[in-house]
Formats: structure tokens, sequence, C-alpha cells
């Protein structure tokens, strides 16, 4: 074992085997005490295990969703034991990452027994790149969106070799160094459309920008083409050295190229640093004690929102507004005896009233989750068997998601050769 590899091993947690009974729990700990509560369970495969928790019987009066305390609640528990399951979990986000895909249709096309809905992701924020993932992408041990600074973000990462889960506040630093003259550049974000300051929108030929803007690192996963507009560009081969550069951004990426796009003042920098020899790229992951995560094959990541569950206790934060009212809600984690968990929460609706963010740190406690974190929600919340729903999404009709966390029969082979 490389000193990496025992590295990553301490960092993610491993739990010892128990008997393979599923982590069933007590009663949800949702509306009155007196609620009809019925559960049916079924093997989807050796150590996989599906679940349907109904608690309330009567449908919510349609005012009435976010107060009731008679549901119903409607919650699907998917139950994995690594030590009995013959397949592994992995993360998908379809043709590019940019792109949104239904969790069907990603569970489909990966060949998947089931999948969750994942990652919070730009959504109609950009309409152009609606699939960006808003914090981690980590894909089969390809870096390809950083954790943001929002304090709020909680990262679910997994290793598809061994089971071993992490979670937590991950961080990232990134630069790009020139080999030769040792002029080093900061990276702001990784596949992500750099912002343009107001006062540099408009090009000014054999004049240089005064604000601060964006340094950027794109790789051929993000779209059809890098992002256009004001700023500069250069093109890398797979070794790192210059192919091409611009003085405006957007271009299309050949399969092993990548690019560093610059607004601002920092375009300049770009062109200056870059110059037309080769580059290194620096990009580190860390946990929230600041300790290096090696990245490589088999390692899979991405962003929730707010850890639920720490060592077996709550610690969900209070809040208003929208988002900690009664919405769906997506959760990951982990028994203490090692199993992995994903549920949905049919939420918005009359035959399904969603959860607070303290009642979703409720069920994940029931449900014997010891650490748990809360994945995108909302609309986007979706259990998929097959490519067929479990769940009973809240919109209209299912939506459009950035990634998913699919689980695999068989062991794990690298998607990269």
């Amino acid at each position: 074992m490389t000193v990496a590899a025992a590295a990553l091993t301490l960092l993610l947690t491993s739990t010892s085997h128990a008997d393979a009974a599923e982590p069933v729990g007590p009663r949800l700990p949702l509306g009155d005490a007196d609620l009809v509560e019925t559960r049916s369970s079924r093997t989807l495969a050796d150590g996989v295990t599906l679940t349907r928790i109904v608690r309330g019987t009567d449908p919510a009066p349609p005012g009435e969703i976010n107060t009731t305390t008679r549901g119903p609640w409607v919650v699907n528990v998917l139950t994995i034991d690594p030590h009995r399951a013959d397949g592994h979990l992995a993360v998908t986000y379809g043709p590019d990452l940019a792109g949104t895909e239904r969790t069907t249709d990603l569970v489909r096309s990966a060949g998947a027994l089931v999948g969750v809905n994942a990652s919070f992701f730009t959504f109609t924020a950009n309409r152009q790149y609606p699939g960006d993932p808003v914090g981690l992408g980590l894909y089969d041990g390809r870096l390809l969106s950083e954790p943001t600074n929002d304090p709020t973000e909680a990262d679910f990462v997994l290793d598809a070799r061994t089971h071993r889960t992490l979670m937590g506040k991950l961080t990232w630093f990134g630069k790009v160094k020139n080999r030769e003259t040792g002029a080093e550049l900061p990276l702001e974000y990784l596949n992500h459309p750099p912002v343009v300051p107001a006062d540099c929108t408009v090009p000014a030929p054999g004049t240089t920008c005064a604000s601060s803007g964006d340094v950027v690192r794109f790789t051929h996963d993000f779209a059809p083409a890098t992002p256009s507009g004001v700023g500069a560009e250069v093109v890398l081969d797979r070794k790192g050295c210059v192919v091409r550069t611009a003085t405006t951004r957007g271009t299309a990426l050949a399969p092993g190229e990548t690019s560093l796009q610059a607004t601002g003042r920092e375009s300049a920098d770009l062109l200056r640093v870059a110059g037309s020899g080769c580059v290194r790229t620096v990009s580190r992951l860390f946990d929230e004690r600041g300790r290096h995560i090696p990245v490589r094959d088999g390692l899979y990541g991405v962003n929730g929102r707010y850890r639920l569950t720490q060592d077996g206790e709550i610690v969900v934060p209070d809040g208003v507004g929208s988002f900690f009212d009664r919405n769906p809600r997506t959760i990951a984690g982990t028994t203490r005896d090692g199993r992995i968990v994903f549920a949905t929460i049919d939420g918005r609706m009359t035959t399904g009233v969603g959860t607070t963010m303290k009642e979703t740190a409720a069920v994940a406690h029931a449900l014997g989750l010891r650490d748990a974190v809360n994945l995108d929600g909302g609309g986007s919340t979706t259990m998929s068997l097959q490519g067929t729903l479990v769940n009973k999404p809240s919109g209209a009709s299912e939506r459009p998601v950035g990634d998913a966390i699919v689980y695999l029969e068989g062991s794990y082979r690298p998607s990269r050769v």
C-alpha cells in the first residue's frame, strides 16, 4: 500500500461488520404518537434492501401540508450492506457535467440497479449550464467541481473499491505554475463559468481591465464548448503544454485537452504565466480537519447542505425560511455497523407532506444513521429502481438533475484506461 492509499484509508470511515438484519429502527418520530405506521421490505440483490415506510393514513388538507401533525409521510429507504453486497456505488452525471438528466435516465444509462439524486446544482440560476454542481463533484477520481466556501456545504465521499465513506465540509486549493519560469496563478474554480467584472464587459484593445476577475480550469467533461465571452483562454494538451491561446473565451476541447480561462485583470496574468510553454496544475482536496485526501480511481463525492447527524447525534441547526420548512428530502448516511443508507421523503403533496430540516434529522437518527447529510431535495428528490420511479417526485414531472448516486452490480472497475 502506498503512502497516499494509506492516508486515504485513515480518512475514510470503516466500521465493523454485524449480522445482516436491516436497520429498521424505531417508529419514525413524525407527527402524533397514535399514527398508524406500516413498513414493507424487499431484497433487490444480496445485501441490498428497499424498505417503504408510510406513517399516517389520511391525505393532508392542502392548506395544512406544512403544519399538520397527522401526515402522511412516505419514506423509501435503500440499505446496502457492503459486507454482503457484490456490487459497488458510483456517481454519474450523464453526457456532460453542465447538463441535466432525470435520475431515472441516469440509473438506466449507467446500467445500475438503483439510484438516488445527489448534488445541489445550478438549476435555473444558469439555464445554459443547469447541471453545474454547486460544490463538490468528484467522479471516479476526477475532481471536476471544487467545494464551495459556503459553511453549510456538507459533502459525501465514497470509495467504490473499499465501500468506505467520508462526510463533512471539504476544502480545496488550486493553482497553476509555469514549469520553466516558476510564475504562478491561483485557481478560483474548476469547471464553473467565470464572472466578468462589471467594468470589464466590453473588450478594449490595447488596454487592461483593472478589476479582479476569476481564473478557472475547464476539462472536456464540462460541456461541448467552454463558456464564451470577454477574457482570455489558454488550451493545454495532456502534458499541460500550451496548444493555443486567445484573447476571448470559448472553444471546443478535444478529449484530453483542458483549458484555463481568466476574466478581469487576471486575463493578462494568465497569458503571462502560461506563455507558450507548459504549466503544472495543482489541485488538492482536504477533509474538515485539514488532512489531504488523495484523489484516485474509485473515489466519488457529491455535495449536500447541512450535516443531519454526526457520531450518532442530531446536529442540524435551527433555521427559518423555505429551505427549513417541510420539503421533499434525500438523505445519505451510514450506520454504526457499516451499512450505507439512502432515503427519500416525499413532500409538498397531500399524500406525502415532507419534512422540515429538524424532522429530516430525526428521521435519519431513527433509521440508525450514525452520520448523515442532507442531499439536494425539493423537486429533485428521486429514487429509481432500474430506471423506474420508486418514490413520487413533487413536480408535475420528474426533474432533471445534475448527478446521481447509483448502485451497480459487480465489482468496481476503473472507467479510465
